[in-house]
């Protein structure tokens, strides 16, 4: 039998001033997305499968500050980020500046699967969405 583990995390630390309601709404949507990588890995997924679904899943819900619930700049607009590592393979991709990509870490895995490069930003990386199709 396979052993594997798997630890997410919704951000660095606790606002002592977060309502209890709104912590407890963090923790459910952190065991939803916990759901997703244990049943993931349970039914034979890859690692890097496994990873992506996660924080795509954590990307896509408007309570975390990464894709759909991403800070604003001081100019209103979203800028996100996001990297992928295959430790095994030695490979990773990463981009910064995406404003038009709803799941960053599927551009990210793009940029490593289908690219030459490592790391794209701002308008290099929106033209690679846009040559994979991955815009919104």
């Amino acid at each position: 039998m396979a052993r594997w583990a798997i630890a997410i995390h919704g951000g660095a630390g606790v606002d002592p001033n977060l309502p209890e309601h709104r912590q407890e709404e963090a923790k459910r949507v952190l065991a939803r997305c916990l759901q997703v990588g244990v049943d993931a890995l349970r039914s034979g997924a890859a690692a890097l499968d496994v990873v992506e679904a996660v924080v795509r899943e954590l990307e896509s819900d408007p309570f975390f500050n990464s894709g759909r619930g991403s800070a604003l700049t001081r100019l209103g607009t979203v800028e996100m980020e996001a990297s992928i590592m295959d430790g095994r393979g030695r490979r990773c991709g990463a981009v910064s500046g995406v404003s038009t990509v709803k799941n960053p870490v599927s551009l990210a895995r793009l940029v490593m699967d289908k690219s030459p490069h490592s790391y794209l930003a701002f308008d290099g990386a929106e033209q690679f969405a846009r040559d994979q199709n991955l815009n919104r």
